[in-house]
């Protein structure tokens, strides 16, 4: 594989940037600044978009008229609201996005077995069939009807992932000190 190649393939997947991008212009009008912090932030520091990929994506996003700039805060700071015409293409990369996704998650179970890359897959081995199960419950989640999921089964479902979550980072932390 040429070097353009691996670098292609160690960044983020083709078009999740304008993905997160429009996604988070629903919720606010942002600053390009703004959300290079909030994907760092959401990715706990693993990916932060450079200015060479966030710039020329928000002067696409307006050139296409997607977007628009709002008067200049008396900071200077540029902050880009969605348009209506955004606003439908954002909704249509939702539905490509659900699709895509549908598409693919019969390989979830089989992406769950990397771990044995690890450099000690042996140990993480035992934890294989669980993780799968884990995966395949959350996909199976997104498949409820609205309707029918209640306030209270979202409550323990909450719950649940972050007793969970919680016990995980304590027993990772704990391994992090020994070292």
């Amino acid at each position: 594989m040429n070097e353009h190649m691996m670098k292609r393939a160690a960044g983020a997947p083709r078009g999740l940037l304008r993905f997160l991008v429009l996604k988070m212009l629903t919720e606010k009008p942002m600053s390009g600044a703004k959300i290079v912090e909030c994907i760092e932030k959401e990715t706990r520091g693993r990916w932060k978009p450079g200015p060479g990929s966030i710039y020329p994506l928000l002067a696409w996003l307006r050139k296409k008229g997607y977007t628009r700039e709002l008067p200049r805060e008396e900071t200077g700071v540029k902050n880009y609201v969605l348009t209506e015409k955004g606003k439908d293409f954002f909704k249509e990369q939702v539905k490509f996005g659900q699709s895509f996704l549908k598409k693919l998650e019969y390989l979830a179970p089989m992406l769950i077995g990397v771990s044995q890359l690890c450099p000690n897959h042996e140990k993480l081995r035992q934890i294989r069939e669980p993780t799968k199960r884990f995966v395949m419950a959350l996909l199976d989640l997104r498949t409820v009807e609205r309707d029918r999921l209640t306030q209270q089964n979202v409550t323990e479902i909450t719950k649940i992932l972050k007793d969970g979550s919680e016990k995980l980072e304590k027993i990772i932390q704990k391994t992090k000190e020994k070292k």
